[in-house]
């Protein structure tokens, strides 16, 4: 039994992922399925330093000390979401890996519409929206040569239980999947596909298909917008496109970093 066995949300079943994604032509190499952790993307990190292969997989049930973009604190109740991080070792040039977050939101996306027939797009660079409210975001984060991607997806949250007034979830939004287990093995089959594509591409995110599908979901792209930067400065501006390296173009400059205010 676990701790939290009163609860009316069930748990992931460990044995039934690690037989339907560690196995021959799959990407994935080890999942591990842990009842409670400071952060998966700590853990993964961890394990990369270690000399962990690639194709690792660390989902947690909850989540006690999880980060988001710029160091923000992230935390959900257990079992009311996705909580999950993956090992990626690249081949192909550190210049092409700003594309690994959008990557990732763009396979959650791509999920949740199939599954949960849900409308929703990417916010750059790596939130998943329905409408204007956040139902999951990436955290990447660099280890040596390997790269750390940490993905959140709100899945059974109620709205008494959202983070803050602009977030989301599943069940609010009345998916048609509010099933963890096959939501979680339709993402990781939609990193691998597309992580796939754009390695054999070398990086190129144009030649892999990536960059149009990224466009097509995006509902960034063509719209004013504030761009907070890290330093505290803002720019305010037309999101034109996504460069060659996942860059935001704005009014012409592109920029690799920065948290995007959609301006209505």
């Amino acid at each position: 039994m676990t701790v939290w066995d009163d609860l009316d949300r069930p748990p992931l079943r460990a044995a039934s992922l690690v037989r339907g994604l560690v196995r021959d032509g799959s990407p994935w190499t080890e999942v591990r399925v842990l009842e409670v952790t400071g952060s998966t993307n700590a853990d993964v990190a961890a394990a990369a330093r270690a000399g962990a292969p690639a194709g690792l997989v660390v989902v947690a049930e909850a989540q006690v000390s999880g980060r988001g973009r710029l160091g923000r604190e992230w935390s959900a109740p257990p079992r009311s979401g996705l909580t999950f991080s993956v090992l990626l070792r690249p081949t192909f040039p550190r210049a092409h890996w700003g594309w690994l977050p959008l990557l990732a939101g763009l396979a959650v996306a791509s999920a949740v519409r199939h599954l949960g027939e849900l409308a929703v797009s990417v916010k750059w660079p790596n939130d998943v929206l329905v409408g204007e409210r956040k139902l999951a975001g990436v955290l990447a984060e660099v280890v040596g040569d390997a790269v750390a991607v940490g993905i959140g997806l709100n899945v059974s949250l109620r709205a008494d239980e959202l983070p803050v007034p602009t977030a989301t979830s599943l069940a609010i939004e009345g998916a048609e999947v509010e099933d963890r287990d096959p939501l979680l093995r339709a993402v990781l089959r939609e990193i691998a596909r597309s992580y796939k594509d754009l390695t054999e591409a070398g990086g190129d995110a144009e030649a892999a298909g990536l960059r149009s599908a990224y466009l097509a979901a995006s509902g960034t792209v063509g719209r004013a917008v504030r761009l907070e930067l890290p330093d505290g400065r803002s720019v305010t501006g037309l999101a034109e496109g996504v460069d060659a390296d996942g860059a935001l173009v704005v009014d012409g400059t592109a920029w690799h970093s920065g948290d995007v205010v959609h301006v209505r």
